[in-house]
């Protein structure tokens, strides 16, 4: 009988095994298929059935960071023979570039969005970690009236879809002159994750026993020293994991940085649907600007993998 379950209990495993792998590569397929693409040349993004096996090509990717046009009429050989390899290959897509009275070609716009992405995000992430671990420690360790209130009318700042707001933010950002500025994304990305990390971090604060702060006290420590030198070293699991969402969400806005955003301050998902080309839409150069614009936040996240996935389990410490 013990065999019998040995085996079926092996059997089990396997099976879910398969089925995680299964749904790795199924969950992989996007990811693979925009990196792809970001490589395929332009005839062959949007073939059907599609296309699979092609020759790839770094074409998108110099398209992403220049302006470029159609190009109109007969080619100049002459200069198409002159030209360096890279803009041959635009010149070979039908397209070409775009240059001033110098002759040198126009930049896209594409690392300046991306700049303020990362400046954006950074900055935003920080003040709202900073800013929700230490609203959770008073809720935590102090006891007011109306807490249960209070936290979750925090919350609720969450519930609020961002587009029912985005109108009446843009008249009062442009009332105040906070349109088309870093400093106004982020106070709105700021003000957006607070909520999330008041919840997330009070959470985390929870599990640190109030003892460790209490000798500290004793030993002469002030109330700010505790919290700075007891409290933030063990509660670096849950700023980690909340700094790991803030960031995404962040870094992954669209509406916002549409609607107040023009050109000074604007970031890379808006930017991205704008380098449609000319004539059929480019999506190789679309695929490019994505593949890139994941690389960041794919790296924050793997540094800070150990600790998101601590994190998660509420677990980190224990009286």
């Amino acid at each position: 009988m013990a065999v019998v379950q040995s085996r079926a209990s092996r059997w089990w495993n396997r099976a879910a095994i398969a089925a995680a792998l299964a749904l790795l590569v199924i969950s992989m397929i996007p990811l693979y298929w925009i990196g792809s693409t970001a490589f395929k040349p332009r005839a062959a993004a949007a073939t059907v059935p599609p296309t699979v096996f092609f020759a790839p090509e770094i074409t998108p990717f110099v398209k992403l960071f220049t302006s470029r046009v159609q190009q109109r009429g007969e080619r100049d050989e002459a200069a198409y023979a002159k030209a360096p390899w890279w803009e041959q290959l635009v010149m070979d897509s039908g397209d070409r570039f775009i240059k001033d009275d110098k002759g040198n070609i126009e930049a896209s716009g594409y690392v300046e969005r991306f700049v303020n992405s990362i400046f954006i995000a950074v900055t935003s992430t920080f003040f709202a970690v900073a800013l929700g671990t230490m609203t959770a420690y008073g809720f935590s360790r102090f006891k007011m009236p109306g807490e249960g209130d209070w936290l979750f009318f925090i919350l609720s700042t969450r519930m609020l879809p961002p587009v029912v707001v985005a109108i009446p933010m843009f008249l009062m950002y442009r009332a105040v002159g906070l349109v088309d500025t870093h400093g106004g994304l982020i106070i709105l990305y700021t003000a957006f994750n607070l909520s999330f990390s008041v919840w997330l971090m009070k959470g985390f604060i929870d599990e640190i026993p109030k003892e460790y702060e209490e000798a500290a006290l004793v030993d002469g420590y002030t109330r700010m020293e505790a919290f700075f030198k007891i409290v933030l070293p063990q509660a670096t699991t849950g700023i980690a994991a909340t700094a790991v969402f803030c960031f995404i969400t962040a870094w992954n806005e669209y509406a916002f940085a549409l609607i107040m955003t023009n050109k000074n301050a604007q970031t890379v998902p808006p930017y991205i649907p704008s380098q449609l080309g000319s004539g059929l839409t480019d999506w190789t150069v679309i695929a490019a600007g994505s593949v890139l614009f994941l690389i960041p936040v794919s790296i924050f996240t793997f540094l800070l993998r150990k600790h998101l996935l601590r994190g998660v389990t509420f677990g980190a410490i224990r009286k």
